[in-house]
């Protein structure tokens, strides 16, 4: 048997996890010793772990990467392609024509590292980039305004220039004191 390959399937916008379930079932009562014997194999939601700010607070949120598809790695044949067409919540597979066209070794590479660096190291997601108004909500500034010069993501600390005296000033600001307009 050939080896097995990835396709993508668009699905309904936030039906992602319950066509990922649905799948999986179908894969759970599939016949086949192991994994490699079966015609359908894995099936996955690429997801990432990224940090936000919420009221204020760091919150670490579980985000998906491509919304609207699912991963499958499967045997493609008429067999496969139906019972995946027919999963509810299925829209189609990706692909040019009625033929799907399986993710190239590069891409589902980078999608699975993504995947795992994600769960390794949070990647922080600024809230505020540079040129934005933002309200100091926090501090020795507190409702001043000002426009973000830099954001320190990593840090999560941005960079503003505020009015003092009449001059610009620059300060260093957590995200949690900054609102954006």
């Amino acid at each position: 048997m050939a080896e097995a390959k990835w396709y993508a399937i668009q699905s309904y916008s936030g039906h992602e996890n319950k066509v990922q379930r649905l799948i999986q079932r179908k894969i759970d009562e599939e016949e086949g010793e192991t994994p490699e014997e079966k015609e359908v194999q894995e099936v996955l939601v690429p997801t990432q772990e990224v940090m936000e700010i919420k009221d204020g607070k760091r919150v670490e949120v579980t985000r998906r990467l491509y919304p609207g598809y699912v991963l499958v790695k499967m045997h493609l044949n008429d067999r496969t392609q139906h019972l995946i067409n027919n999963v509810q919540g299925v829209i189609k597979f990706v692909g040019s024509g009625r033929d799907p066209q399986p993710l190239r070794e590069e891409e589902i590479n980078k999608i699975l590292g993504v995947e795992v660096e994600g769960a390794e190291e949070k990647e922080e997601e600024a809230p505020f980039r540079a040129g934005q108004v933002v309200e100091i909500t926090g501090g020795p500034f507190t409702d001043f305004s000002g426009t973000v010069q830099e954001v320190y993501a990593d840090k999560g600390k941005a960079k503003v220039e505020v009015s003092l005296f009449g001059r610009p000033t620059s300060v260093e600001l957590d995200f949690t004191q900054l609102k954006g307009y």
